[in-house]
């Protein structure tokens, strides 16, 4: 049976008779039906003013902004929600990316709806972050905004929806009236944003919609998407790497062939994955549990354990909330010491390279029952990969490039999910669930004449290759410069004989190359970069774009700080000039990142 949340604008006999039918539907069956009703339109739908309206003066023409930050796009998508919403209820709405927003649009704003995520380590997104320090630090008085503040995160990291929490602050500084209290959306992120859009829209009142006919006929094809994933054949899953290193790096095609997705260099796919079954088995055995007993699952119903621990649950990731969790069902004293708000240094030191099975083993619990275990686990999150080809040059096709984690921690072998799942369980001829995203942030230039820099090692390569297809295949006279590294030349250089033919047709004009193992020093893509200082500089005045995939920890760091370097030796800049400089190729979109 399915649960409709109170919010739902629904009545109770079309809660309980939707639920009934609804109910009785396989997974499969319902992502049909999903599917169908997206492909339809909605064309019999009739938008009228909301019951829950505050007030019955006519919202026609009064504006409001939608400001959103987003990395991965899950905020943009859901401030192109608002959008909809608000001109169905009879406003006149902005939408606005903090890419592109100033301090003066805020003052300019009457009603002000924020959705933002968080970045990493409770850092902004990478395209929001000069709007982010403004705001900040700024000076602005908003004594006559009305806001709210819709949060997007990872329960998984100590500083979960830091920078919404921090823009949320800030405006109340400076002066803005909240009209409803911040929502922090964990990945799961549906049911807390319809909650909170409603409310808002409940505050703000409905006043006099106007309806806006579909231009949409309806349509029995089924629209894929991110609710509705295409299942896609695996028609080629090729290990890139040498037997011989200490990586396993794939290269992996699927068949995009009626999905109806096409995709840009730059953009995203989204893999839904599942849990291998020697994991499932390790965790079941671990709280003596049988993989037969169904369990409520809140969309899909009834469905036994196992199935749920493979498809829908996160069981590996351990976070301070599963622990938190955890610890009450299992009642020890030695974990809840672990998770006292003064000892959260000494909980991410215990917890580094330990899963979800080290709770259960090391903190077993009297009893457990099933429902209880899934209860306090998120959902199965998906991964998200750089595509690694160009729709052009490969139509019907989408290319991925996937390093398998696999590693040791705490005497048991560990290993990734998605990345497994895609290396030893997606063999040629099996099914992927995906979809295609936008990244608009991680884009070529406009002109196929500008020259491009791309700088990216290991699997930081595969934009890269799509940028490089792209450009061959639209027979651009820009000049472009990969700089790729990984541990050894013989072992790791990853596409070397596809670089070498784009060198000798001329789609690539440069590459150099670092393989930090295959020397006593260890030389990085940094390096290669400051050894060829002059020439980055020259390319930058001649007006090339920057690139950089890859690692975000180490390697995005040190690459920014050489580049700041580079312009401030080759530029004859101070350091604050420099870094001045560099942030302006970001703001004017030359300087462009796509890590993780």
């Amino acid at each position: 049976m399915i649960h409709f949340p109170d919010y739902a604008p629904l009545g109770d006999d079309q809660k309980k008779q939707l639920s009934l039918s609804l109910g009785s539907l396989s997974p499969e069956q319902l992502a049909w039906v999903s599917g169908f009703i997206a492909g339809s339109g909605n064309a019999n739908q009739v938008i009228s003013a909301d019951a829950g309206s505050t007030g019955s003066v006519s919202t026609a023409s009064q504006p409001i902004t939608v400001l959103y930050g987003t990395e991965s796009g899950n905020s943009e998508a859901l401030a192109s929600q608002l959008v909809s919403q608000a001109k169905q209820k009879g406003y006149r709405p902005r939408l606005l990316n903090m890419a592109d927003a100033t301090l003066a649009n805020l003052g300019e704003a009457e009603r002000l709806l924020v959705v933002v995520s968080t970045w990493g380590d409770g850092e902004p997104p990478e395209s929001s972050e000069a709007f982010y320090n403004e705001l900040m630090e700024g000076e602005l008085a908003l004594g006559g905004v009305e806001f709210s503040v819709c949060a997007l995160g990872d329960t998984s990291y100590d500083l979960f929806c830091q920078t919404g929490k921090d823009i949320d602050a800030r405006l109340e500084k400076l002066g803005a009236k909240r009209v409803v209290d911040r929502v922090d959306c964990d990945l799961e992120f549906d049911e807390a944003f319809a909650a909170w859009s409603h409310s808002v829209w409940t505050e703000f009142g409905s006043g006099q919609a106007v309806a806006e006919p579909s231009a949409l006929q309806p349509s029995q094809q089924v629209v894929f998407d991110k609710k509705n994933p295409f299942p896609a054949e695996v028609i080629e899953n090729q290990l890139l790497s040498s037997s011989r290193s200490a990586k396993e790096t794939y290269h992996i095609e699927l068949s995009l062939e009626g999905s109806g997705f096409d995709y840009q260099p730059g953009d995203v796919l989204g893999v839904i994955p599942r849990n291998s079954d020697d994991v499932v088995a390790a965790l079941l055995k671990a709280g003596d549990l049988d993989g037969d007993t169904e369990i409520e699952h809140h969309v899909l119903g009834k469905m036994p354990l196992v199935n749920a621990l493979t498809t829908e649950f996160d069981i590996t990731g351990l976070s301070r909330k599963v622990a938190a969790s955890w610890q009450q069902i299992c009642g020890s004293e030695e974990l809840a010491e672990l998770m006292a708000p003064e000892s959260k240094e000494k909980f991410k030191e215990w917890s580094y390279g330990r899963q979800i099975i080290d709770l259960l083993e090391l903190y077993p619990a009297k009893t457990l029952k099933p429902q209880q275990l899934v209860d306090i686990l998120r959902k199965l999150p998906v991964r998200l990969y750089s595509i690694a080809s160009s729709f052009k040059a490969h139509p019907g096709e989408v290319h991925m490039t996937v390093a398998a984690v696999r590693y040791n921690a705490h005497d048991k072998t560990r290993k990734g999910v998605a990345s497994t799942f895609l290396a030893d369980d997606a063999p040629i001829g099996s099914k992927v669930s995906v979809y295609t995203h936008q990244n608009k942030n991680f884009r070529l230039p406009d002109s196929n004449d500008t020259p491009i820099i791309m700088v990216g090692p290991g699997t930081g390569i595969a934009p890269f290759r799509a940028f490089i297809e792209e450009r061959s295949a639209a027979q651009a006279q820009g000049n472009s410069w990969l700089f790729f590294g990984d541990q050894h030349y013989n072992e790791d250089f990853l596409y070397q004989l596809e670089w070498q033919e784009h060198l000798k047709s001329g789609a690539l004009s440069r590459i150099d190359v670092a393989f930090s193992r295959d020397q006593p020093e260890k030389v990085y893509v940094q390096d290669k970069l400051a050894e060829h200082a002059k020439d980055i500089w020259q390319w930058l005045q001649n007006g090339a774009h920057f690139y950089v995939c890859g690692d975000a920890t180490y390697m995005a760091k040190d690459v920014n700080q050489t580049l700041i370097d580079i312009v401030a030796s080759q530029g004859g800049m101070s350091q604050e000039e420099a870094e001045a400089y560099v942030a302006a190729l970001k703001k004017d979109k030359r300087y462009q990142r796509d890590v993780y």
